[in-house]
């Protein structure tokens, strides 16, 4: 008999609302969710246009985060990737620099106008270019942001390439930017095409969508670009609202920002649960970015993504973990070929060594504010995760994987091939087998 006091959720639920940049644990969320269910959402572009419109509080504009049946504190969020389609017709990035008196403390959570000091103030945009963006107030141009190099991109129909466009064009596209954005109906955002930059005109651009966001609520209410270690330590001591300790940013993060350019369909991202429901977020689609992510900022995108969540119980560590694409990996990380397991077999009985054990790739996220130390608290997760010493795991990065950059200033993957026996144990077996075919 159906038990009738076990919350059900919605098979699939449609997702079209954003926050105001910052993901708050009190708020409601939406859903819920079905254990297992289909998440499809329409999500609006991160970074540079959230960056020029001061009122918005994180430097991003993710998705309302929704309630998950099943996840309790501790569990993980298995989120299977099935689609990531870029919707814009063009973007605008460049690399950035903050000019003084227009936030208080840090330019992406507490911008500020400098003529009437508010903070977060509502804006409109008259014309195009670097100050466009204007308080509705005083009229004051805002510009928590200026882009020192950049340029502006349009993409071909089938979403394969993109070309960058020179001045005329750039201007011609920003005086419709919104249209070319793509920005949903419900995004607050002032687009970054009305910035029309061009120092970089006739470059021919390969796509590679991801998201840059993707995870489940923090546990305090946090920007949504600082939710991870090195954006984090931002807030931490900050003057403005949303300051934090060094202990409660680990504490209630979930690194749900990764940047991680292998977060893309296909992949399986598992992520740490420290609220009831899970609050499964994203946005801040890129549609391509070299490893890095070294001007700081990529092409933000607008899309759409269709996403499968399952409640994984008892999840053993604090942060992510990716089952990337084959083609995703680092060369030593990827499984094994029938004919190298025949040559290790042969070898291995020449040796007497018995069977072999049988391995598959994991990649481990690691966060902080320098790669060095996101290096260690990648490394620190997977011992915790797959109950071996950190030196077991450094050697078998070494051996059988790669420490990869997702972005400075630190987010890092540890990834390798992991003993099967150790990620069933976890109960991430099963998603390396489906991934690997191990």
């Amino acid at each position: 008999m159906l038990d009738q006091t076990k919350k059900t959720g919605h098979r699939s639920v449609v997702v079209n609302e954003f926050t105001n940049s910052v993901l708050d644990p009190d708020s409601p969320m939406l859903g819920p969710l079905e254990d297992g269910g289909t998440l499809i959402a329409n999500t609006a572009p991160g970074c540079w246009g959230p960056m020029i419109t001061p009122s918005l509080r994180g430097g991003h504009e993710v998705t309302r985060p929704v309630e998950v049946v099943g996840a309790e504190v501790g569990d993980g969020l298995a989120i299977r990737i099935r689609d990531v389609t870029v919707t814009s017709i063009a973007t605008a990035s460049g690399h950035d620099s903050s000019p003084e008196g227009f936030c208080l403390g840090d330019p992406y959570v507490a911008a500020r106008c400098p003529k009437c000091d508010a903070l977060w103030p509502e804006t409109h945009v008259e014309g195009i270019g670097q100050d466009s963006v204007r308080c509705n107030v005083c009229n004051e141009p805002v510009k928590p942001f200026e882009i020192v190099h950049g340029y502006t991109v349009t993409f071909d129909d089938s979403r394969h390439v993109g070309v960058t466009l020179p001045q005329a064009a750039a201007e011609k596209v920003g005086q419709n930017a919104n249209h070319y954005a793509a920005l949903p109906d419900g995004s607050h955002q002032h687009s970054i095409l009305n910035y029309a930059p061009s120092d970089m005109p006739a470059t021919l651009i390969r796509m590679r969508p991801f998201l840059g966001q993707l995870g489940s609520c923090p546990s305090r209410a946090m920007p949504d670009s600082h939710n991870a270690g090195d954006f984090g330590a931002f807030l931490v001591g900050a003057p403005h609202d949303y300051a934090i300790t060094a202990d409660q940013l680990a504490e209630h993060k979930t690194d749900g920002h990764l940047d991680i350019d292998a977060v893309r369909a296909g992949a399986i991202l598992v992520a740490p649960v420290k609220v009831k429901g899970g609050g499964l977020y994203l946005g801040d689609m890129h549609a391509g970015q070299g490893d890095g992510e070294i001007a700081g900022h990529t092409m933000d995108v607008a899309g759409s993504v269709t996403l499968q969540v399952e409640v994984l119980k008892d999840y053993p560590i604090d942060g992510p973990v990716l089952f990337p694409l084959v083609e995703d990996l680092p060369p030593m990380a990827r499984p094994f070929s029938a004919e190298e397991k025949a040559r290790g077999a042969r070898l291995a009985e020449r040796w007497g060594i018995g069977e072999l054990e049988p391995t598959a790739p994991v990649s481990v996220i690691g966060t902080a504010a320098n790669l060095n130390d996101a290096i260690d608290n990648g490394l620190e997760r997977a011992a915790t995760l797959l109950d071996m010493s950190v030196a077991e795991v450094r050697n078998r990065a070494t051996v059988n994987g790669a420490i990869e950059i997702g972005r400075a200033p630190g987010v890092i993957q540890v990834t390798f091939l992991a003993p099967l026996a150790r990620l069933d144990a976890v109960g991430l077996g099963d998603y390396a087998r489906e991934q690997y075919g191990v």
